[in-house]
């Protein structure tokens, strides 16, 4: 029915379903339980990141891609602009009992979560060029369990990030054809550790050890495609 596409609607789907039981949940949770939950859960995030953080074989490129991908994002302000965008969706939504800027930083944090990683990227490029969903349709189910956790400490804005999957993913897989020969394995990589960083930082900004203004590096998970052609 929805062709090459069904692996990435599958998967923005089950984040959704997650996202909205885990956010139906957050209600009901007292709030101690809540931030014990959320300490939890941001151990085992920063275990995830560091997890792909040790699949980057060159770290300069590691260095290079995120101050140049910082500095972009800092000219650029895309953490403002992501911001703005939450808290008019939240002025729209909310009736006065949510935590304001709660939406951004749900959006922010589980986009970051769902579209690093191998599995992302891999998975797309099997469903644009082979029509293979597996690898997506696997991902979705974990993107759905990791998001039922996150919406549970972080609400609504878990849900959002379906569209960032939906975009990101949909892109790869569209243009599969032209993207995997320059998403090789080694580029994959790397993109994948200066991903993992970035939610490495996610789990700080939950424990409240840091205040980073993580989508501001996010063009930071790009800049590998251009440096493994000359590194």
């Amino acid at each position: 029915m929805f062709g090459i596409m069904t692996g990435t609607i599958v998967n923005a789907i089950l984040v959704i379903i997650g996202g909205a039981i885990g956010a139906i949940l957050k209600k009901n949770v007292p709030k101690k339980l809540g931030d014990a939950v959320m300490t939890g859960l941001a151990l085992c995030v920063f275990g995830i990141g560091i997890d792909g953080a040790l699949k980057g074989e060159n770290a300069l490129i590691t260095i290079i891609s995120m101050a140049v991908g910082g500095l972009i994002g800092e000219l650029i302000d895309i953490d403002r602009h992501v911001k703005n965008l939450g808290d008019r969706l939240e002025e729209k939504v909310s009736r006065g009992n949510s935590e304001k800027g709660s939406l951004s930083r749900g959006f922010v944090s589980a986009t970051l979560l769902f579209c690093v990683g191998a599995m992302s990227i891999m998975g797309s490029l099997s469903s644009g060029l082979s029509n293979n969903h597996s690898t997506q349709i696997a991902k979705g189910l974990i993107d759905g369990i990791a998001g039922l956790v996150l919406a549970s400490t972080m609400g609504w804005g878990v849900c959002l990030s379906a569209i960032s999957v939906i975009v990101y993913q949909g892109l790869i897989t569209l243009f599969a054809g032209t993207l995997a020969p320059v998403l090789s394995t080694a580029v994959v990589n790397e993109m994948t550790c200066v991903g993992s960083l970035l939610i490495c930082g996610i789990a700080f900004n939950m424990l409240g050890i840091t205040k980073i203004k993580l989508i501001n590096y996010a063009p930071a998970i790009f800049i590998p495609i251009i440096l493994c052609m000359f590194m």
